[in-house]
């Protein structure tokens, strides 16, 4: 199905107005705005990131971060419009952290400003926020929940040995042994090929592209035999950025949340690809910087240091993952046999593809049931 949309003189100079500056987009959500503390929160090697902790007004609390997938937020946890992880963790008695690393969509990096690798988020991002969470509870447990490439790049930091001492970790879609399938490998190393001397991001938001733009072929062939007629959907549910892969089943997504989606999930940086390309065709989580002594304390490859894990981790995935398929399964199958002596546990959520096993509207029911019982058995 081609999308409709009307053309206009007043769409062309949207593409230029590009944040420039580190400050955060506000988080949406319904809870208290007292409860809500956003902790400035700057990195060692000079990024501004979002790190918001719920206050619960109880200090024996077990803490949870919660970590993002690339070009999401901190919002995909705070969904007003569901019961969603936050909702279900403070419930269950626990204190929420969420951590909006340097990918995050409430922060401009991806469309502007100094370039990163994921080498960035295992050195800096992830290692600095919980060292400050720990600054500030204590003793307390400290579990993470991670999504995605949050979750990956946590896996560089936990075979690095930078994040040790958690309580258990939650893996949502992807850990230590990414998979992708044929055609979307095959179209995101030509897409990066072909694209990288004319443009340095995909959008998602068609309203602020305009019809008359160099991104215009992009949404098109996105929309190509989709069923949806909304331009960001078919970018991201029916093509993720252009690769041909799948982000979420569609029928999951309650009314309000698909009509945020251009909220929710911003532009994806073409210029991360490489990294991403040498990760995928290791079938592991691989160090991009080989000559920069920076990074020396992260491992060449993760999954070669899995024996350094020391906590116990539980591999989430839906059975409809259109983006990693069954990464997950494999992880929790490679470990069986390389690293026996891990506590690693594997469940598959029937019906649910990628991102809907956090945005899904029945997602409440479905899938936090599993992270809280995990938790539970460990706090």
């Amino acid at each position: 199905m081609i999308f409709r949309t009307n053309p206009s003189r007043t769409a062309r100079p949207a593409l230029r107005r590009v944040r420039t500056t580190a400050a955060l987009r506000p988080l949406r959500h319904r809870l208290d705005p007292a409860r809500v503390e956003e902790i400035p929160f700057r990195t060692s090697d000079g990024v501004r990131l979002g790190l918001t902790r719920v206050d619960t007004g109880d200090t024996g609390r077990p803490a949870v971060l919660l970590l993002h997938g690339h070009t999401a937020s901190a919002d995909m946890f705070l969904l007003p419009e569901t019961r969603n992880l936050v909702d279900a963790l403070l419930d269950d008695g626990y204190e929420p952290w969420l951590l909006d690393w340097r990918g995050s969509c409430r922060l401009p990096y991806n469309e502007t400003g100094r370039r990163y690798t994921y080498d960035d988020v295992a050195l800096y991002d992830i290692p600095e926020a919980v060292a400050h969470i720990r600054d500030r509870i204590g003793e307390r447990p400290l579990f993470v929940v991670a999504h995605c490439i949050g979750s990956l790049t946590l896996s560089l930091s936990m075979t690095a040995g930078l994040v040790p001492g958690l309580a258990g970790v939650v893996s949502q879609g992807v850990f230590l042994t990414p998979r992708l399938a044929g055609r979307t490998s095959l179209r995101m190393s030509v897409a990066g090929e072909l694209l990288k001397t004319r443009i340095d991001h995909i959008p998602v938001d068609f309203r602020k592209v305009g019809l008359w733009s160099k991104y215009t072929p992009l949404f098109a062939l996105a929309a190509r035999k989709a069923s949806c007629p909304d331009p960001t959907c078919q970018i991201l549910h029916h093509s993720a950025w252009g690769t041909g892969a799948s982000l979420f089943v569609h029928e999951n997504l309650a009314e309000a949340t698909h009509d945020r989606l251009a909220e929710l999930l911003g532009p994806a940086p073409l210029w991360i690809l490489p990294h991403l390309r040498r990760i995928e065709l290791a079938r592991s989580v691989v160090r991009w910087h080989d000559t920069d002594h920076r990074y020396r304390a992260l491992p060449q490859n993760a999954l070669d240091a899995a024996a350094r894990i020391d906590t116990p981790v539980l591999l989430l995935s839906g059975s409809e993952n259109g983006l990693w398929l069954d990464s997950q399964r494999l992880c929790h199958e490679v470990l069986a046999r390389r690293q026996p002596q891990l506590d690693v546990s594997y469940t598959e959520i029937p019906g649910y593809g990628h991102l809907d096993t956090f945005l899904g509207r029945g997602a409440a029911l479905d899938v936090f049931g599993h992270i809280l019982e995990f938790l539970g058995e460990r706090r």
